[in-house]
């Protein structure tokens, strides 16, 4: 890089400093301040926040790659762990459903649901602790994807460069709370999105790809081996039922099943409520209507990302026809930003890039310090704490969480190795009794306490005993180990208190096994909850391949695959005006907000 563009990067990271300081008395209010923003944040502010956080650099190379080496059937890999399809239930029901619970944590909702008595607290504890470990090592994860990237751009190690990184992370996370995360991450998305429109609208106009080209595949033992892929294959937005990759990629190369089970995960994953540091948004949101648009503008502003991971990938394949065939895909992100974009644009693409890294980093330590003041210290340990010393054990716990996020980069071999572990095992052990909670009546706390050991022992014991085991045999494992132990679990002990139930069901109104519960109350309390469940399910399985369509479609459009573009935006403009009627036009007028008396 040249002088100019360092001047661009440290301007930037100068802007975020000041941000942070600005911020860090507002934020030093009270814990609600500090987490949840006083609730006062606006739905824009909170959806571009969303989306800035879910752009992160790690994420960005692992998809680049696997777009580069497989074309846009890398795109349905994505879906194993990614918000493609997630943010389409919080959009419809999930993003209320937590609104309505009035918490910080979805570990304090878990008292909400199973009562403030000993199945609650376990449940809660047992939600703090999964929740504050899924936070270290997605640390983790990003950790080694700013290594990769930096130490490319700088010419430095990948653990110094990862270092600088979250050095500075850990700092404005520590030091302004959420404030400081939705509002730098709505300048950072600004930011991103410049880049964003340049890349594409640079290799809409200069690059058209051959009918056959070189790309390389890693072979998983530090080796790569270079493949030959075709043009027409490569951009078909049609899943194939098979592949025929060598290696490390060679586990995808069944992509009809994967993606039926990737689609499967996710929905699993939308439905259970996890959201990982996504929630915090929901919590945080003004009223349900908030919810609703702070959804659809964050998957809106989300959606700009294909063309751009797209883009990357046409920009590697272009390079590699220089005669520079990039042998690791992980490294396609850094090499093109390198080698192909003069001085002073690279000072800007690199800021933008930084800025997405930084803004998954803090989301993802804001929620997780959450789960270690609100509900570990405050809750049980110390709960006459002051509000000083409660700001002070977030600040610590947010540096805390980057530090052994850091230590346990030495466990994994790679981006995808720990994106694979965190999507395919131990996030799955964790969603199981996520999910149960919310559509069964008769689960309790201790079911949910329980499996939630169980799914955590059984994924850890699977990828560190067991790692000849592939993906898809240990996503399938887990599930079922976790599930089975969860009910019976559940059965060793009394269900939830009648009273905790009516509470929690009349203030969420979910659907799902609820019979028994719904029959204490009257028929005219009920059947609104009833006609709003229906539009619900409805509007579900319209959005679902809505979003899939909101990525695929502008994908097409870079790659100048005209006619698959065409199909695919008369797809996603059918798609748009059901939901319209179906979801939008509803929001927040079925029920009133209040929650009712119990009848």
């Amino acid at each position: 890089m040249g002088i100019l563009d360092y001047l661009i990067v440290a301007a930037y990271l100068l802007i975020l400093i000041g941000i942070g300081i600005y911020l860090q008395k507002r934020a030093s209010k009270s814990t609600e301040s500090f987490f949840l923003g006083d609730k006062n944040m606006p739905w824009w502010a909170l959806g571009a926040s969303g989306m800035a956080s879910n752009l992160d650099v790690s994420g960005t190379m692992i998809i680049a790659a696997l777009i580069y080496a497989l074309g846009v059937q890398g795109f349905f890999i994505e879906i194993r762990g990614g918000v493609v399809l997630i943010l389409a239930f919080f959009m419809i029901f999930m993003g209320k459903w937590n609104r309505r619970a009035e918490v910080m944590t979805t570990a304090e909702w878990m008292e909400f649901r199973f009562g403030k008595g000993k199945q609650g607290e376990a449940a809660r504890i047992l939600a703090a602790i999964a929740q504050l470990i899924f936070a270290i090592w997605a640390i983790t994860y990003f950790i080694q994807g700013a290594g990769i990237f930096l130490s490319e751009i700088l010419g430095i190690s990948p653990d110094l460069a990862a270092i600088l990184m979250i050095s500075l992370c850990a700092f404005y996370a520590a030091l302004s709370g959420l404030y400081g995360v939705v509002y730098t991450e709505v300048f950072q998305g600004g930011l991103i999105l410049f880049v964003i429109i340049y890349v594409v609208s640079h290799v809409m106009m200069n690059i058209t790809l051959p009918e056959s080209f070189v790309v390389s595949v890693p072979m998983g033992n530090g080796e790569f081996q270079q493949i030959t892929q075709n043009l027409k294959d490569w951009s078909s937005f049609l899943p194939k039922w098979e592949m025929n990759i060598p290696g490390e990629y060679s586990q995808y190369n069944l992509i009809g099943l994967a993606t039926i089970m990737y689609i499967f995960r996710s929905s699993i994953d939308g439905m259970s409520g996890s959201g990982g540091y996504m929630i915090q948004r929901f919590y945080a949101a003004k009223n349900e209507r908030e919810v609703g648009l702070l959804s659809v503008f964050w998957i809106f502003l989300l959606s700009f990302r294909w063309p751009f991971i797209m883009s990357i990938a046409i920009l590697g394949i272009s390079y590699s026809q220089l005669g520079n065939v990039i042998d690791n895909p992980e490294t396609v992100l850094p090499k093109v930003l390198m080698e192909l974009f003069p001085v002073g644009i690279k000072g800007l693409l690199v800021a933008g890039l930084l800025a997405a890294a930084m803004s998954t980093y803090v989301a993802i330590v804001n929620s997780g310090a959450a789960y270690w003041v609100n509900d570990l210290y405050q809750r049980f340990l110390k709960p006459e704490a002051t509000n000083k010393e409660l700001i002070l054990h977030s600040r610590i716990a947010s540096v805390t969480i980057v530090i052994l996020g850091l230590m346990s980069t030495y466990l994994f071999t790679s981006l995808n190795d720990v994106w694979g572990f965190l999507t395919m095992g131990f996030g799955v052990g964790l969603i199981v009794p996520q999910f149960i909670r919310w559509y069964w009546w008769r689960f309790n706390g201790y079911g949910y306490a329980g499996g939630t050991i169980i799914g955590m022992v059984t994924a850890i014991t699977i990828r560190f005993f067991f790692d000849d085991i592939a993906e898809m045999p240990s996503f399938y494992l887990t599930a079922a180990i976790t599930f089975i132990g969860s009910i019976i679990v559940s059965y060793l002990f009394p269900a939830t208190d009648e009273a905790d139930l009516k509470e929690f069901y009349a203030r969420t109104r979910p659907f799902g096994f609820w019979g028994p519960v719904r029959k204490t109350f009257s028929q005219s309390f009920i059947s609104p909850i009833q006609s709003e469940n229906r539009r619900d399910i409805i509007a579900t399985l319209f959005a679902v391949p809505w979003m899939l369509f909101l990525g695929i479609t502008p994908m097409m459009v870079v790659t100048k695959q005209w006619a698959y573009a065409l199909i695919c935006g008369a797809v996603l403009l059918i798609l748009s005006v059901i939901l319209y009627f179906l979801w939008y036009k509803h929001l927040s007028k079925d029920i009133d907000e209040e929650v009712p008396s119990r009848v």
